[in-house]
């Protein structure tokens, strides 16, 4: 159900949010940085939310890929320390998980315990991502206030921007992946055509065949520990007459 004035700020409905969301560069921009733009967006969009993170999910392992707000990020790291916490099973459980006041609450003991005088943290909002029928980590919302997430809107508001977030997220991973591919592979050519204008040199130097050549590169890497493409590229400029 759409919402009309469950935003703060400039947001005031999930269209201005998806809006704002959608104009969130990914080119040639890392994940953290993309991701951290959509947390700042998403803070927005919370009613109650004072500093909010995303946590994601990788092998079981949770950890936080973008926060807004340094309370998030505290309160966040301090859950990873204590093994237990709401984002954490949130994200797990696909549950949304909301904590009114930290002083009174009985769940996590070990984490609401210090999550008061360590991260300033009196009440929370952890929202799952839920993706392709998973859920891939959570949206984390954070107030120095008691009960600032109890208002009907601000749960209805966190499982809209969840939705939106989960995809953005996903896209965001999915785009510096393969960024990530695409950089691997022009190293490893780059890495191929040195050691070939290596080995070159090494048969041109030594009188040496190409398989020879190129166990020379192999042996200096070992005993230097250094990598094969940095012998390579120290052979290659080695024959370089120096710039004037």
């Amino acid at each position: 159900m759409p919402l009309t004035r469950a935003f703060r700020g400039t947001l005031c409905s999930v269209e201005d949010l998806l809006r704002e969301l959608s104009r969130v560069a990914l080119v040639d921009r890392t994940l953290t940085d993309v991701l951290t733009d959509i947390t700042r967006i998403a803070a927005r969009g919370i009613p109650g939310a004072e500093s909010t993170s995303i946590t994601l999910l990788r092998d079981d392992k949770a950890f936080t890929v973008a926060h807004y707000g340094d309370m998030a990020l505290a309160a966040d790291e301090l859950q990873y320390a204590k093994g237990s916490g709401p984002c954490m099973d949130a994200g797990r459980g696909g549950v949304l998980l909301r904590v009114d006041d930290m002083r009174t609450e009985e769940r996590w003991p070990d984490y609401v315990a210090h999550a008061v005088d360590e991260a300033g943290v009196l009440s929370s909002l952890s929202v799952p991502l839920p993706y392709q029928g998973s859920s891939i980590g959570a949206l984390n919302n954070y107030s120095t206030k008691p009960a600032a997430f109890a208002r009907p809107e601000s749960l209805r508001a966190g499982l809209e921007v969840a939705e939106v977030i989960a995809v953005a997220v996903a896209n965001a991973d999915a785009h510096w992946q393969l960024g990530e591919q695409a950089r691997n592979m022009r190293l490893a050519m780059e890495s191929r055509a040195v050691i070939e204008q290596a080995k070159g040199v090494l048969m041109a130097q030594r009188h040496v065949d190409a398989e020879q050549a190129f166990e020379i590169l192999r042996e200096a890497s070992q005993r230097y520990n250094r990598k094969l493409r940095e012998i390579a590229l120290g052979i290659v400029q080695s024959t370089q007459e120096p710039s004037r």
